[in-house]
């Protein structure tokens, strides 16, 4: 009992400081650079089409762009460090592959391509005994997590939002894929799971994900949607309204960040 409310407290710990560090670093950069015509906010005051709306939405739309992408970064890094309380998290993956695995692997990209498949993690089973000729290779990888109590290895390719580019889904699954062989050729594939990750579901809470760019190519038992994938990372049944619960008690520093910014940005409002 001990363990899980020194758990909680850690991940909320985690929550907390990388909420306010956000904001703090968020005001900070755009207030210092309201004198820079590079800035972030400045650089979108010349579009013409945005200024015809008033000011107010100049900044606004602006600032939520900025907004979106800095979150996403910040919720990255914070899901590594509540993953590190758990699991060795490494962000790279190297070792030997085989020639007959990448052919493999290029075969059945091809078909997800033209849609001749649905993918299901059946089509990968058994990879590890395609072997020949020898590659040796490296991957960056966004999160490769290693459960040392029950020996298990997570590949994830996490997006935030879950947005997948078209272009880059098929590179992004065949790195995947090979980063999975050169697990499982020295692992076996028992010990071994690729999953596509989002920090939150687009589609709401508890509703099935149907992006037909993500199940193109990624199979549904390879999804970790919002709460499934925060329950990971905190290896935690509660992990998801853990972090959520305390997100939320400390948005409001972001909030302040936020009205901080505007009172310099828009003065007179």
């Amino acid at each position: 009992m001990n363990e899980h409310i020194n758990s909680e407290k850690a991940i909320r710990a985690i929550v907390s400081s990388f909420v306010e560090a956000y904001a703090s670093g968020f005001s900070d950069r755009h207030i210092a650079e309201v004198n820079n015509e590079d800035g972030v906010i400045n650089m979108k005051i010349h579009n013409v089409f945005i200024a015809a709306l008033g000011p107010e939405i100049q900044y606004y739309s602006a600032l939520a762009r900025s907004l979106d992408s800095s979150l996403g970064n910040m919720l990255e890094k914070m899901a590594i460090k509540i993953a590190s309380l758990h699991y060795k998290v490494s962000q790279h993956v190297e070792g030997i592959l085989f020639k007959e695995q990448t052919d493999y692997i290029a075969e059945i990209l091809e078909k997800y391509k033209r849609h001749a498949i649905i993918p299901t993690i059946n089509d990968y089973k058994g990879i590890s005994s395609k072997q020949g000729s020898k590659i040796e290779k490296r991957h960056e990888s966004d999160y490769y997590l290693i459960d040392e109590e029950t020996g298990k290895h997570y590949l994830i390719e996490l997006k935030i939002g879950g947005d997948l580019d078209n272009k880059k889904a098929r590179s992004e699954k065949e790195a995947l894929l090979e980063q999975y062989c050169i697990l499982t050729n020295e692992l076996g594939e028992d010990n071994v799971k690729i999953l596509f990750a989002t920090a939150y579901n687009r589609y709401g809470e508890g509703k099935q994900w149907t992006q037909s760019r993500v199940l193109q190519f990624f199979a549904k038992e390879e999804l970790c949607i919002s709460r499934d994938f925060w329950n990971l990372v905190c290896k935690s049944d509660k992990g998801y309204n853990i972090v959520i619960d305390e997100y939320t008690k400390n948005a409001h520093f972001i909030n302040e960040a936020l009205n901080k910014i505007k009172n310099v940005y828009l003065p007179l409002q």
